[in-house]
């Protein structure tokens, strides 16, 4: 196990690039500031800051990007609690839990429980309730998330009012939309939105999962090729 020495990397620390690619995003992308607790969260992923991941982890509470649309799990902080170890024990199960948005997608990083695609971010989308490869590894990913690329790809999931809705919503809240974004009936316009937990919309939409097709397939990766919802960078 390495030493806190040894995972900070104070020569070229990855956290410079994060920094500048939300100083160009097209949209807000706010870093929240580390905790003192930062160094066990460090500790616990075993991450360089030399890496994105590792400066995320250790220089920041978190991000919240595009008004709080999507949040980028670090350290933890009073207005994103869940730091990345907490989020993830008792359900990372071959796959590391990096990032969620507001209607109940959530991003992960493929330990091999996802598919051959190792060491990729993955999403399980609301609306197919599967697990798509983004082809992105975290850097990557952080930094699509940061152009506008990730508006392009959440068009389908918002509504008019969007912003104005979820000013009110905690970096640890989703909304749940009835008729759920998987049915037929969806209607993200005129349909029921009511805050809930992330917590509580993790095990909903897995729950919802197993009933479906059983347990096995809440990890089945699905691959949707040349659809309107691309990763690009």
């Amino acid at each position: 196990m390495k030493t806190l020495a040894e995972l900070t990397d104070t020569n070229d620390p990855a956290i410079t690039l994060v920094r500048e690619w939300a100083a160009a995003s097209p949209h807000p992308c706010e870093i929240l500031a580390p905790p003192e607790t930062r160094d066990q969260t460090l500790l616990a992923l075993q991450v360089t800051t030399h890496s994105v991941l590792g400066a995320v982890a250790y220089e920041t509470g978190g991000l919240l990007v595009d008004h709080g649309w999507l949040r980028l799990l670090g350290a933890g902080h009073p207005r994103l609690a869940r730091s990345l170890p907490s989020w993830n024990e008792g359900r990372a199960h071959g796959f590391y839990l990096v990032a969620d948005d507001v209607v109940g997608g959530f991003f992960a990083l493929n330990g091999g429980g996802l598919g051959p695609d190792f060491r990729k971010v993955f999403y399980f989308a609301p609306d197919t309730l599967r697990w798509e490869s983004t082809d992105l590894e975290f850097s990557q990913f952080v930094m699509w998330a940061m152009t506008e690329k990730l508006q392009g790809y959440y068009e389908s999931f918002r509504w008019s009012s969007w912003r104005e809705d979820i000013k009110a919503l905690h970096g640890d809240q989703t909304l749940f939309v009835f008729p759920p974004l998987w049915t037929k009936e969806r209607d993200l316009e005129g349909g029921y939105r009511e805050p809930f937990t992330a917590a509580e919309c993790w095990d909903i939409q897995m729950d919802f999962v197993a009933q479906i097709d059983g347990p096995a397939s809440a990890t089945e990766p699905q691959r949707h090729g040349d659809t309107e919802k691309q990763f690009r960078v």
